[in-house]
């Protein structure tokens, strides 16, 4: 009995090992960005693609204020109320001692400069896919922009989703760099797909999502409810949103649909985010939503 009692226990130790090896933060090679040289004007474009602003400003910023990264928006979901922290060039409130690779470590690997699993409220399930150059060039615009010393707040995450070690699991079954629409797709199609599924992370909104938080790629743009529990994404398929390329781009451009509405909310933030990107990336994001598998 002494003996069988004994070896379960070592084979309770291995497995116990085994999975915090499996569940560890796992950043990106010391030398990723080795020969990388950064643009600060690409590093703008990159930083109105990813949507920067439309969580790490203040939600009623205008102008140059959009530029102040300090955090604070709040985000509910059944998960808890997650903090949008200050990323503002501030070295002890925001990222301004944070390193290139510090920043591409959370934005493609969820991970932070100590080693810590990021919530992937921070859409880096679908930065995962960005490319290592812009990740260095948004950087160094981030750095041009002005520090706040506003502190973070912390996440209002109760018992077990406070536990970071177990995003390493949720990572497991859900971060991957693959695309979801693919095929034979044409150069603008495909950076719209970059622009969609990458940058821009569409689907963290547009997608419904799983018991455990993660994207139903099955039914990719399809909608769903909103995390705080009022409302819905709209569905944005060809199976539902029937307007032309040009519809598309105007709405990206404007905010003004083709009947004359407007967007709102979250949207509303985005569509100034877009409305700053080259003219022929409005239209290559149009050319990809019209490639996505239509979903009722």
């Amino acid at each position: 009995m002494k003996r069988i009692l004994v070896t379960l226990l070592a084979l309770a130790v291995v497995g116990a090992a085994v999975g915090f090896w499996l569940v560890r933060p796992k950043p990106l090679p010391a030398d990723a960005l080795a020969g990388l040289t950064a643009d600060v004007a690409r590093g703008e474009k990159v930083f109105w693609a990813a949507g920067c602003a439309s969580c790490h400003a203040d939600e009623k910023a205008e102008g140059d204020e959009k530029l102040v990264l300090k955090g604070g928006q709040r985000f509910p979901s059944p998960f808890g109320t997650f903090i949008a922290p200050n990323i503002s060039t501030d070295p002890e409130a925001g990222i301004g001692s944070w390193s290139d690779l510090d920043l591409a470590n959370a934005m493609m690997r969820g991970v932070s400069p100590d080693g810590q699993h990021y919530y992937p409220v921070f859409p880096y399930g679908s930065y995962a896919k960005a490319e290592l150059q812009d990740i260095v060039d948004l950087r160094a615009f981030l750095a041009t922009l002005p520090p706040d010393p506003t502190p973070n707040a912390d996440h209002e995450v109760g018992f077990p989703f406070n536990i970071r070690l177990s995003l390493g699991g949720w990572k497991l079954l859900f971060l991957d760099a693959d695309w979801v629409v693919t095929g034979d797709l044409t150069e603008e199609e495909t950076r719209g797909r970059y622009l969609a599924e990458a940058l821009g992370h569409c689907g963290e909104c547009h997608t419904p999502r799983n018991a455990l938080g993660g994207m139903d790629k099955a039914r990719w743009f399809a909608g769903g409810p909103v995390p705080a529990g009022k409302g819905s994404f709209p569905n944005i398929t060809p199976a539902k949103l029937s307007w032309s390329q040009a519809d598309i781009v105007e709405y990206l451009t404007s905010g003004f649909t083709p009947d004359y509405d407007s967007a709102g909310g979250h949207m509303a933030l985005v569509v100034q985010n877009t409305a700053k990107l080259p003219p022929e990336d409005r239209q290559a994001i149009a050319a990809y939503l019209k490639r996505v598998a239509p979903v009722e």
